[in-house]
């Protein structure tokens, strides 16, 4: 148990400085540089990423709670509430920013292309409803966590060291779990579908782009980096995503957590927060060009 522990320690260490250094990345280059249309799109997501990391894994708000001196009653439902609002808004804008991004490579005979001069004015209004819708429906958690009590422990499902889940009525469990399930489904289809169609767009432009690239030379094409990076983040994605839904389900289902399960369940959650800055940094030729022209100042002082 303290391997896992100390594993869940690394990840969340490693996800949070990742994360914040994308974070300072995009905030420079929306204020001061020429951004992208999807970077706004990709620095709420960076945002919502690390504050999964801080919340999924119960390590860190808890000791600034506690260190606030914060009731655990609070702390819980602030936390949990927190961490159920970041998860549903790291779906929604995962799936707004792989249509965006189809939306962007699209060519100019699609159907697509008439959206492009549009993207920032849709990114506002999907960032409102998105934000809104998630915050309202999760706000039904606020009255369902609270603090573990050792009185009526058969009543409640403990899910940290201090927090617990209490039952719920049964029409009100079974239409939030029809909402979410059905969300979840719909946005992953779309997501799918979307980096599908990315992937035969940028197939297609490799082809057509191909006798372009020198045959002594051989190397990876920008297209398929693009591809790949897009397949890897859409694989580690639905893969983290469905067996997280699968363990909380089934834990509610069976109403216990087993503490061992709870600990990898924390793992698979923040696997994605925590992959996807890694992968957008190593493929991101404006990051890269920048780390480079800091390597080479370093080389010519030292």
């Amino acid at each position: 148990m303290s391997t896992l522990n100390n594993i869940l320690y690394f990840q969340s260490v490693l996800g949070v400085l990742a994360n914040m250094f994308l974070l300072f990345f995009y905030t420079v280059i929306i204020l001061w540089h020429r951004p992208k249309p999807t970077d706004l799109i990709s620095c709420q997501l960076t945002f919502v990423h690390m504050v999964i990391v801080l919340t999924g894994g119960d390590l860190w708000l808890t000791d600034i709670f506690e260190s606030l001196k914060f009731e655990n009653d609070f702390r819980c439902k602030i936390t949990f509430y927190m961490s159920r609002v970041m998860r549903g808004l790291s779906i929604c804008i995962t799936c707004l920013l792989s249509v965006f991004q189809a939306v962007t490579i699209s060519p100019r005979t699609s159907l697509l292309a008439k959206f492009k001069h549009k993207l920032k004015t849709y990114t506002i209004y999907a960032f409102f409803y998105l934000w809104s819708f998630n915050l309202s429906f999760s706000s039904r958690w606020i009255f369902y966590v609270g603090a573990f009590t050792n009185v009526s422990e058969s009543n409640q499902m403990k899910v940290t060291k201090y927090c617990s889940i209490f039952p719920k009525n049964y029409i009100i469990s079974a239409l939030s779990s029809t909402v979410t399930i059905s969300r979840d489904v719909f946005l992953v289809g779309v997501m799918l579908t979307t980096r599908a169609y990315m992937v035969i767009i940028l197939f297609r432009h490799q082809r057509q782009c191909k006798h372009l690239h020198s045959i002594s030379q051989p190397r990876v094409s920008p297209e398929k980096r693009a591809t790949q990076t897009i397949l890897l983040l859409v694989v580690v994605f639905v893969v983290m995503y469905w067996v997280d839904f699968i363990i909380s389900y089934t834990s509610v289902l069976l109403w216990k957590y087993n503490p061992v399960i709870l600990t990898a369940q924390k793992f698979v959650m923040n696997a994605y927060p925590t992959v996807t800055p890694l992968v957008q940094i190593s493929s991101d030729n404006r990051i890269t060009n920048i780390l480079k022209k800091i390597q080479s100042v370093r080389h010519q002082i030292f």
